[in-house]
């Protein structure tokens, strides 16, 4: 994708550097806040008790919050909240006619849709800061437990959860890139270095062997071949647009492709599965010892590397798989419908119903290979930790984010650069063409 971009072109491109840096200022302060930290927390307990937990549910937690959880900082719930509502609003636009009539509405439909998304995203917030604020407690990590802990807790963890939301919204619009998947981005790499270097110091250790150190290695390199690989695969079906008449002018059809990607639902899945299943372990981690007969028996069985956890994270992820891209990413009536507007067709399928059920066969089929590929990425690392007692998480899940994220950041860098180059050229072409006129005018 990189190809044709050239340092040359990149240093007279200013209005790109400009978004790249502010871009880059506004990611500083998403990391500095990691570093403040929620008032009333006990900082030594805190410490200890990641540390217990730093090769399970903590590692995973830390790692997609930036380390802020693991600090107890002000973004500590991370911009989790908003997508979980974000993702929410968008299954029930899909299901209820109310919500998608406002989503063919244009604009004023679209900032009705956010501000719902707004909402929804302070009430799940407000949830997890009040349950994260009385399992602090339970578990002994706050100075002064009380009703005062409580608010100060979820007034700042709700707060820094919002003004991350602002920030991801500002980057969106005057940065480069979408800002919400680069403030997840930017979590996971800067917890990267420190969970590298905890496992290459375990292999000094001698608790670790270097055949199993560099077969993880490569393994991470032949992971992220793959996924780039897979992204970026396309089944591409057939268009045929027939003759036009416009007045006198009659226009010879044209053909096309409509792309349908082998993953349409990205790196969704398996989120929304790994959130479900992580739960009851949440729940269990921050409540300390006091977890009844019930949830000790389901955490022997759903706990991150037990075989049933395997079983229904695979079967959650091929389920969310074909339900999200029915339901949002890819829906087939909507194609449909578009083609027939537009007088397209697809040859030896009529237009309407049989385009419907047509795309619906193929996509079924495709999503065969989607959802087992992303099986695949999110299952290979969880089996590979638990046997072999890998002491930093590496999840599928952060993987499919990491290059998801570079690659759409890649193409919209590159987009930039090709509009300022087109730019360049418009305006050569007008220079020459008033030079021109003026030679004309001496000649007469």
């Amino acid at each position: 994708m990189a190809a044709n971009m050239s340092w040359g072109a990149f240093g007279k491109a200013t209005e790109l550097r400009a978004r790249i840096l502010f871009t880059l200022g506004l990611l500083v302060v998403y990391r500095l806040g990691t570093y403040i930290p929620v008032p009333g927390i006990d900082g030594g307990a805190l410490r200890d008790f990641m540390e217990q937990a730093a090769t399970g549910l903590g590692g995973i937690l830390s790692m997609f919050t930036g380390g802020a959880l693991g600090r107890m900082g002000i973004f500590a719930l991370g911009i989790m909240p908003y997508i979980s509502a974000s993702i929410i609003v968008q299954l029930l636009t899909a299901m209820v006619p109310q919500l998608e009539q406002l989503k063919k509405e244009g604009e004023q439909g679209r900032k009705k849709i956010n501000q719902y998304t707004r909402y929804g995203t302070v009430f799940l917030a407000t949830f997890q800061a009040y349950g994260l604020a009385v399992s602090l407690e339970a578990g002994g990590l706050a100075h002064d437990p009380g009703w005062f802990f409580r608010a100060a807790c979820v007034i700042t963890l709700v707060g820094g959860t919002m003004f991350l939301m602002w920030l991801g919204e500002q980057i969106t619009n005057r940065g480069i890139g979408n800002g919400i998947s680069l403030i997840i981005f930017v979590g996971i790499i800067a917890e990267v270095p420190a969970a590298l270097a905890q496992f290459l110091a375990s292999g000094r250790a001698g608790s670790i062997s270097p055949a199993i150190i560099i077969g993880v290695l490569l393994m991470i390199v032949a992971v992220i071949a793959f996924v780039v690989f897979m992204e970026r695969s396309l089944r591409k079906i057939h268009i045929q647009y027939p003759r036009r008449q416009v007045g006198m002018k009659v226009y010879d059809g044209g053909s096309s492709h409509l792309p349908i990607k082998v993953n349409p639902a990205g790196v969704i899945p398996a989120i929304f599965a790994s959130s479900l299943l992580l739960l009851p372990t949440t729940i269990a981690t921050f409540s300390g010892n006091d977890t009844g007969p019930v949830m000790s028996t389901v955490l022997a069985y759903f706990g991150p590397g037990q075989p049933l956890y395997l079983l229904f994270f695979g079967a959650m992820i091929v389920f969310f798989t074909y339900f999200y891209t029915a339901n949002v990413a890819f829906k087939t009536d909507d194609v449909a419908d578009n083609l027939k507007n537009q007088n397209g067709f697809i040859p030896g399928v009529r237009p309407g119903k049989r385009t419907e059920e047509y795309l619906d066969y193929v996509v079924a089929r495709v999503l065969v290979l989607g959802a087992a590929y992303l099986t695949a990425v999110c299952l290979l690392p969880e089996i590979l930790r638990s046997q072999l007692s890998i002491p930093f998480y590496f999840g599928g899940t952060s993987v499919l984010i990491v290059v998801s994220v570079t690659m759409d950041t890649i193409q919209q860098v590159q987009s930039h650069m090709l509009a300022h180059q087109y730019e360049g050229l418009i305006e050569k072409s007008q220079l020459r063409g008033k030079r021109r006129g003026k030679r004309g005018t001496a000649r007469r």
